[in-house]
């Protein structure tokens, strides 16, 4: 997308996710129309500043796309509630940011002509300017209809991001797999954590930092390149 495809963007979210989406598009060249209420609204405004706070339906009547960033066992009846007041607009882009579902759940909106499209950036977000820093090096996973793909892709390029296809049918999988990958990872450096705070190590956080980066680092690189490792030489190879 170029700035004469410049979009009227709204979002529906102001948690983690959707002010930082909100600035990154708008760090594009997009203009912000409004967001919805939030919890942290000084946050909000250090992402975004001087961008309206709008109730949902004046939020999907202003833009051109909406993004959607909202908890998982929210999205689903936010969809169907806008769609039961006839909010959503006959060619307008929709976007949601929740990994495990693909466009399937903005059904409620294609009824109404929207256009729909699913990105996930493969990040944990903080909700913080460190979170625009961090995208450049991030993928996205992209879901959309054949004919409006480019468009995701576009969009998740924008956002800094390298957009990788996922089909409908595997985002749950894909979820599954984000998932491990980050609870596993939280449990894993909690119980180490503890137990060096038992042996009396001083700052267990910062002891770890190094052999768990260096770790992560290197697993990454085997997942990369083929063959798994003994899973022994982790810890003393």
């Amino acid at each position: 997308m170029s700035r004469e495809g410049r979009l009227g963007i709204g979002i529906i979210g102001a948690g983690k996710v959707g002010p930082i989406v909100g600035a990154a598009l708008g760090g594009a060249g997009h203009a912000l129309v409004g967001i919805t209420a939030g919890s942290d609204p000084e946050r909000v405004e250090a992402i975004l500043p001087g961008v309206p706070t709008l109730e949902p339906a004046e939020v999907v009547r202003r833009s051109e796309l909406v993004i959607v960033a909202v908890p998982h066992d929210q999205l689903e009846g936010l969809v169907a509630g806008l769609a039961a007041l006839g909010a959503w607009q006959p060619g307008q882009l929709v976007l949601h940011t929740d990994p495990a579902f693909g466009t399937a759940v903005l059904t409620p909106a294609m009824a109404q002509g929207a256009i729909p499209l699913a990105v996930h950036p493969a990040l944990v977000f903080t909700g913080t300017s460190i979170d625009l820093k961090q995208l450049p090096t991030a993928y996205a996973a992209v879901t959309a209809p054949a004919p409006v793909l480019p468009i995701a892709q576009a969009l998740a390029v924008e956002l800094g991001c390298e957009p990788v296809v996922v089909a409908e049918e595997d985002r749950p999988t894909y979820a599954e797999a984000v998932g491990a990958a980050t609870e596993f990872s939280r449990s894993i450096v909690r119980q180490s954590a503890a137990l060096l705070a038992e042996a009396g190590v001083p700052y267990p956080g910062r002891y770890l930092s190094a052999l768990v980066h260096s770790t992560i680092d290197h697993s990454l690189a085997d997942a990369g390149s083929g063959p798994s490792v003994d899973p022994a030489a982790t810890i003393d190879g």
